[in-house]
């Protein structure tokens, strides 16, 4: 698909150059970082070394106190606690950071994951009833439980206290929990609002440390699980999360857990990992136990010791593998149907019975690669049609949802991801009820995808120190991206080559210089007509570092590639 180039606005040419100067960095970079909310030299300090120290204070956020003060009666008096989590990456984490802080102090500690098919997203009854059949006296729900409100009230009248750690957007009733700490929930005064699940699970335990006068370094031994949290829920990688994500990621690449250590061994990566890597190494074979078995699974992998971590990694690796065939088999699927449809539709719900549930998220993803609209993608599943949804950037898909919410039996989730239920007589009332939102609503532009350049810059500008500057901006993620540079007028002397019938590889230069410049532009063999020995065209990539057998070089990393003026 032909792509925008948007270039984002120059700020104050007064304040960069100011940060230019007081940094020792050049104009470009310093544009970045203005554009990122960094002025001065006190601000780019404390950009550039995130500080452990500049965590905000867990009792900042409403009901942390009450949280903590029965937190800390249940582990001294001995109580049955029960640590019920969510079944994707954020949830299992989050389990596992309060499994493995907790056991240094009690003994009385259970794990819950619910049952994706059966039981579905959030607190399950069937989980408040096997805590109820098993006398715990305390459950801590983790990444779920703010709209829980039939099964808040359910343990609430077996006299189980719940302690909900929650970051999603609650709904208009609040569930009738012990605590309930989300930083979303109005009058909640926490500075920063976008933690994720396992981020509320590890402010509790800070607040338990602190209360407690535990050394906070014992909490810290467990960052590496935050950092795999952050990364595979898609939270913005500001201000808190950053300081998380650093830490976390340092912790990660240092001395993992036994459990992420065997997945990051046999994922084959030698070099260090990054957000990035995360998403797409790590994530995936967490999620991959949820998503074909059991969520358990990974759990079991994330509080193991090293003498079974291994085999744990291994079966998490089978499934993963399983996955991405489904994955790929349904995606080939989904896109065929796309072909199929008649019409210029604005939005794509597609459903078919036999799909996998645990991979049609995935596969929505994949096909709003192709075909760039709010997509939803239905299967059955006991007896119901149920889905996840994806969106474009800016069109708020969970809202277009809402709207149906008539034709729906539940629905949750953010702006940009959803998932709903509904019964199967109710599908093509709602395909055509969600198209005809859309189309009221959708920008022509938001069907377009677009590529967001940080600044233009000229390749002389592009050397080691530009890299190492850039690196240092990290972790990078939503919200803190890694740069994309555009530069007009560059030239290749010969033909890059086609790498698996699908990638491109080259050179490229200025065209008032011969200075080579090496670029990889991964699925646009298409483009290779188009590049034209001797004649200019524009470039949108990402700086990278090359590192072979440890001969380092820069790498030009394509985004897209124009051929206009």
């Amino acid at each position: 698909m032909e792509k925008r180039w948007i270039y984002k606005e120059n700020p104050d040419a007064d304040t960069v150059e100011q940060l230019s100067k007081a940094i020792n960095i050049n104009a470009y970079l310093a544009k970045i970082l203005v554009q990122r909310g960094i002025h001065t030299f006190d601000e780019a300090k404390e950009f550039f070394r995130p500080s452990l120290s500049r965590l905000y204070d867990p009792f900042l956020m409403l009901n942390m106190d009450k949280a903590v003060n029965r937190l800390t009666e249940a582990v001294f008096n001995e109580e049955k606690i029960m640590i019920y989590g969510d079944y994707d990456v954020d949830g299992t984490t989050s389990v596992s950071l309060i499994y493995l802080f907790l056991k240094q102090f009690t003994d009385n500690l259970e794990f819950y994951i619910p049952d994706r098919y059966s039981e579905g997203y959030g607190i399950s009854k069937k989980g408040i009833d096997y805590a109820i059949e098993n006398e715990f006296n305390l459950i801590i729900a983790l990444d779920c439980g703010v709209r829980a409100i039939d099964r808040a009230k359910q343990a609430k009248e077996a006299g189980i206290d719940l302690i909900v750690c929650d970051h999603h957007l609650p709904g208009d009733e609040l569930p009738e929990a012990f605590a309930l700490l989300d930083p979303k929930q109005k009058n909640c005064k926490y500075p920063f609002k976008e933690l994720s699940g396992c981020g509320v699970g590890f402010k509790l335990l800070q607040g338990f440390c602190q209360q407690n006068t535990i050394e906070k370094e014992k909490l810290f031994e467990y960052l590496d699980l935050v950092a795999v949290s952050i990364a595979s829920d898609i939270v913005p990688i500001v201000d808190e999360n950053r300081i998380l994500a650093f830490y976390g990621l340092k912790k990660l690449n240092q001395s993992p857990s036994a459990g992420l250590k065997s997945l990051i061994e046999i994922s084959g990566k030698k070099n260090e990992f990054s957000i990035s890597d995360v998403v797409f190494s790590i994530g995936p074979r967490i999620n991959a136990a949820g998503r074909l078995t059991h969520a358990k699974e990974s759990v079991n992998l994330l509080i193991g010791d090293a003498k079974e971590t291994d085999v744990f990694a291994d079966n998490l690796n089978d499934r993963n593998k399983e996955r991405r065939e489904f994955d790929q088999t349904i995606t080939a699927e989904a896109l065929e149907m796309i072909a199929s449809l008649a019409g210029d539709r604005k939005s794509t719900v597609l459903f078919k019975e036999d799909w996998h549930k645990g991979v049609i998220g995935i596969v929505a993803s994949r096909c709003i690669e192709h075909y760039h609209r709010p997509t939803i993608i239905l299967t059955k599943s006991n007896g119901k049609a149920t889905g996840s949804a994806r969106s474009v950037d800016g069109f708020d898909v969970h809202e277009a949802i809402s709207e149906c919410a008539d034709l729906l039996e539940q629905f949750g989730g953010h702006t940009h991801a959803a998932g709903l239920t509904l019964p199967v007589d109710n599908v093509e009332k709602f395909i055509n009820r969600f198209e005809e939102i859309v189309s009221d609503r959708i920008l022509p532009e938001q069907l377009i995808p677009k590529i967001e350049i940080d600044t233009e810059i000229p390749l002389t500008a592009i050397n080691f120190k530009t890299y190492n500057v850039m690196s240092q901006m990290g972790p990078f993620g939503p919200q803190n991206m890694s740069p994309v540079f555009g530069t007009k007028n560059v030239i290749v002397d010969t033909i890059p080559k086609v790498i698996k019938d699908k990638h491109i590889k080259g050179f490229v230069h200025a065209e008032n210089s011969t200075k080579l410049f090496e670029f990889i532009g991964f699925n646009m063999a298409d483009k290779i007509a188009d590049l034209k020995v001797g004649e200019p065209f524009n470039i949108a990539y990402h700086l990278e570092e090359n590192n072979y057998l440890g001969n380092k070089s820069l790498i030009l990393n394509l985004k897209d590639v124009k051929f206009d003026a």
